[in-house]
Order: structure tokens, then sequence, then C-alpha cells
């Protein structure tokens, strides 16, 4: 099946968003129109066959008028794990909402950051 190969947190983000979709009372095409995505793409999203970039969610958490960190988390793009410092959320956030980035930069600068925190806490339990 393809939703196993996208993985269960985009399954998740699916479920999610047709929830919220149905609760907004929208259709698919409505919402997919008022996102400026495609209707079967949106379809798929749903159903878990793709994993849409920061930039789709946003459209898609605008429309639907909630938050798009709930649709980040939810999608693995930002992890859920408690952040001691709202600086590094901050970071993340500011990152995928620069409309000057290409995806890929951003899932770059994400990533070196990340290794940049591992590498502080571990020199800091030696």
């Amino acid at each position: 099946m393809a939703r196993s190969k996208v993985g269960k947190t985009v399954g998740s983000l699916g479920d999610y968003l047709r929830e919220q979709r149905l609760a907004a009372r929208l259709s698919l095409r409505q919402l997919a129109e008022q996102a400026g995505v495609s209707n079967p793409y949106l379809s798929q999203i749903e159903r878990g066959l793709r994993k849409p970039s920061a930039e789709v969610l946003q459209q898609i958490a605008k429309a639907l008028r909630i938050s798009a960190e709930q649709l980040y988390l939810r999608a693995g793009i930002v992890s859920p794990e408690p952040v001691p410092d709202a600086s590094e959320r901050s970071f993340e956030l500011a990152v995928l909402g620069d409309p000057h980035l290409s995806e890929r930069q951003k899932q770059t600068l994400l990533d070196v950051y990340a290794s940049f925190l591992s590498l502080n806490t571990t020199n800091h339990k030696e």
C-alpha cells in the first residue's frame, strides 16, 4: 500500500487535516481552492500518499484557520520534543516561514541547527 511508503506521520497528518476540514464544513474542493493547491494533491495528502512542503502546510493552515505549527508537528517537520528555550522553537518557525528560502534550504538549515544543538548537548555531558 502506498501509505506505508510515506510513513505514519503523514497518515496521521492526513487524518488530522480531514478532521479539521470537516469541522470547518469545507469540501475537499473548497479547501483546495482556498489553500491554492489542486484537488487531487490535497486528496493525496489526506490519504497519506503525499508529504506536503512547509509552504503548502502553511497555506492549508491559513485556509483552515488553524496553527501552522500544529501541522508542522504532525508532519514531522518540527520536533514535538519539549523545547527548553523558546528561542529554539522561534528559530525553527522563522526558517519554515521564510518565503525567500527554498524547501531544500529550509530543511538544510534546520538539519544544521539540530546537529549543532546535539553537538552542544554532547559536549556539555562530557
